[in-house]
């Protein structure tokens, strides 16, 4: 198992509050004596995990990012699997809420898209293996604590996983900027997949191929598309508008 490290505040406090049983080191920045860092080391101690006051020029060289002023090095997460997820759709309960990623490869766009979908209420978002931004400490210091709390699914042949997402029953609705439909007049009530292209290229070619509905975002200004992560917050404060109503 590998260690890696997770970064900022929210990240950090995330991973104490979930998975506290990675949690191998943290270091806290000198100076900082508010009570959050008072609750964070009471937290540690109760755990047995070690913590460490340094200056801030040892926190700059551990990680490549804005850490806050605090950083943990940490056990390797478990990823969900193709499995686990379909399992967990076949139980039943609550209709499917699922945003699939199709080749976003900035890791600063998948943690964003991770915490929209945390905010939302998604129960899963999906990556293929190949060409998708990896769940780096930047990912996880951008999602905010999201990271811990919905689950990241890498799949081998995303085509075929759209398939068998469709045998569960779940509407997949891509976005395609040439398309007829706008983002308003879809329906995300039911089981429903949202999914979204890569940044400036789009879905390829088989995923769009296995969308039930191809909508757009309506653009009334002089730019022509949005970021990846943009674009994935309109889309999926518009479904949860629906499925609240």
């Amino acid at each position: 198992m590998a260690d890696e490290f997770v970064f900022g505040w929210h990240a950090v406090e995330a991973v104490l509050k979930r998975e506290s049983n990675r949690l191998q080191r943290v270091w806290i920045q000198t100076g900082r004596q508010d009570r959050r860092v008072q609750q964070i080391s009471e937290a540690l101690d109760e755990l047995g995990v070690p913590w460490q006051v340094v200056h801030r020029r040892e926190l700059d060289a551990r990680v490549a990012g804005v850490h806050q002023g605090v950083v943990a090095q940490v056990g390797e997460s478990k990823e969900w699997t193709e499995t686990d997820l379909m399992t967990q759709l076949s139980a039943g309960g609550t209709p499917p809420f699922l945003l699939v990623l199709d080749g976003v490869t900035d890791p600063h766009n998948l943690g964003a898209c991770l915490r929209t979908a945390d905010a939302v209420g998604v129960q899963a978002v999906i990556v293929p293996k190949d060409k998708s931004a990896a769940l780096t400490p930047t990912a996880r210091k951008v999602a905010s604590g999201a990271a811990e709390t919905v689950p990241l699914v890498r799949v081998t042949n995303l085509a075929r996983f759209l398939r068998s997402l469709q045998d569960e029953g779940v509407w997949l609705i891509g976005t395609a900027g040439e398309s007829a439909t706008t983002l308003y007049q879809a329906d995300f009530t039911g089981p429903v997949a949202l999914v979204m292209g890569a940044e400036g290229k789009g879905m390829r070619r088989l995923t769009r191929e296995h969308c039930d509905l191809l909508i757009n975002i309506p653009m009334q200004g002089h730019v022509d598309s949005l970021n990846v992560s943009v674009a994935t917050g309109v889309c999926l404060y518009e479904a949860l508008r629906q499925r609240l109503a």
